[in-house]
């Protein structure tokens, strides 16, 4: 049995959309749809699911309804199929997940899997980017707002620029440093084609430490530039390291976010780590 997972509440798509698509899933033999109906309500759903060993769990939603069920599936012999629905969609994107509903759809019934790899931040599991700076601040504001899509996270992005103060962190042994921004990547993108780290690989059991140093107007307008042509790690105020493992330390309250989530640090202390486990996903 296949198991469709579906957050109706992800992304800005209209009512009739997801009314034409509920009744599209529906007709799939051989699959249940189940609809999330609070936060969080993904991964209680799937913990009633695994006792059933289902053949595919497939989640309709985006990174942040993806991480709930893959954070479940860790480990676990069943495949998790993506249908990107989100506003960023970094994971489905990476992995050339095809952003065509009927496309998707036929991906996540048909094709294999691979293993990729998962880390943990402070215990908790993500499979795309994690981060604390800039990047948090824009997507706390991101959340905050009314709207999704790119064009809000543009705007969250411009208010967040005309506001944004550097983030003090510890990184690893070092001294504290001022930075505009650090992202944890195991994915080369936030999502919206936005590739914060081109070279990272979901299976090459490492990841990116991308470190960005404040800098002047035109040099953030150069970088937010860069980060859609693909070339982020050629800017001059852009530091890239690969790792298993790295700890921060900053001010408890802090915005982070991880897959798409804004958060905020109930610890001074962050611990980063690959794990040991693999997560396999259909593309």
């Amino acid at each position: 049995m296949v198991y469709f997972i579906y957050n109706p509440n992800a992304g800005n798509k209209s009512n009739r959309y997801r009314q034409e698509l509920i009744k599209r899933i529906q007709k799939i033999p051989n699959s249940t749809l189940v609809l999330t109906e609070r936060p969080h309500h993904a991964h209680e759903i799937i913990q009633d699911l695994l006792p059933l060993k289902p053949d595919r769990i497939i989640a309709i939603g985006g990174d942040g309804t993806v991480n709930e069920l893959g954070s479940a599936l860790i480990g676990t012999d069943i495949p998790l199929g993506i249908i990107p629905l989100g506003s960023g969609n970094g994971l489905a994107r990476h992995l050339g997940i095809p952003m065509s509903t009927n496309q998707a759809i036929q991906k996540a019934l048909q094709s294999n899997f691979i293993e990729i790899d998962v880390l943990s931040w402070n215990n908790r599991p993500f499979f795309c980017t994690a981060g604390i700076g800039f990047d948090a601040e824009v997507a706390a504001l991101f959340h905050q707002g009314n709207g999704r899509g790119l064009f809000n996270y543009i705007k969250a992005s411009l208010k967040a620029l005309s506001q944004y103060k550097e983030t003090e962190l510890l990184i690893g042994t070092n001294d504290k440093q001022p930075i505009f921004s650090l992202t944890i990547a195991n994915a080369n993108q936030f999502g919206n084609n936005a590739f914060i780290s081109p070279t990272s690989n979901l299976q090459d059991a490492l990841f990116e430490i991308v470190k960005i140093k404040s800098g002047k107007f035109h040099q953030i307008a150069q970088l937010g530039i860069s980060l859609f042509l693909k070339r982020i790690h050629k800017h001059q105020l852009v530091e890239i390291q690969q790792a298993n493992s790295i700890q921060l330390k900053a001010p408890m309250g802090t915005y982070y976010h991880i897959d798409g989530e804004s958060l905020q640090t109930e610890t001074d202390i962050i611990s980063v780590e690959l794990m040991s486990a693999k997560l396999k996903v259909i593309c």
